[in-house]
């Protein structure tokens, strides 16, 4: 995938995507969304709570357990990560305009507010984890054109994290998001 990288704890690349508002889905004009490929260690009996209690280590809280939602969506008052923690999904994300990657077991991406998820299509298996910095409050947006004036207020009142809720202080969204 093309992006600006950073090293993965296993030496894997987190890649940033800056993506534009395509008229529906407004994605974030300042800040890229991250992919980190094979980031997460799912050795252990438990790879949900594994990831649950990574993110937590380093701030991002309000963890939930399930899937990816089948229809085009995003959240205007909080950033996401999601870690896939078995299975794989086709996910788009950024809207029709945006990328269509494939994602599987070990893999996180960091999506901030703003920025356009969809599954297009999974394994049976599939079991993603997802949390907030500080465990922010989260809304669905759906792409209604009667919320677009206020979500995008919304997303640009979202704080930025401290850390990086894979690598903390010295991560790739440090690095990609100060000063954004």
């Amino acid at each position: 995938m093309p992006g600006e990288g950073g090293q993965n704890e296993d030496g894997g690349e987190a890649s940033a995507h800056l993506l534009g508002d395509d008229g529906v889905i407004p994605n974030n004009p300042h800040l890229p969304l991250l992919i980190y490929p094979g980031v997460l260690d799912l050795s252990g009996p438990d790879p949900a709570g594994a990831c649950i209690a990574r993110f937590a280590a380093h701030g991002w809280f309000g963890a939930w357990r399930n899937g990816i939602y089948p229809f085009p969506h995003y959240h205007s008052t909080a950033h996401e990560v999601l870690g896939i923690c078995c299975g794989e999904a086709k996910v788009r994300l950024g809207g029709d305009q945006g990328l269509v990657v494939e994602v599987r077991a070990g893999d996180a991406l960091v999506l901030p507010a703003g920025t356009g998820h969809q599954n297009l299509g999974s394994s049976a298996d599939l079991l993603v984890v997802g949390a907030y910095p500080g465990g922010m409050d989260w809304d669905l947006c759906r792409c209604a054109p009667d919320e677009r004036p206020g979500v995008l207020r919304s997303i640009e009142r979202v704080p930025l994290p401290d850390l990086d809720p894979l690598h903390g202080e010295n991560g790739p969204l440090v690095r990609h998001w100060q000063g954004a």
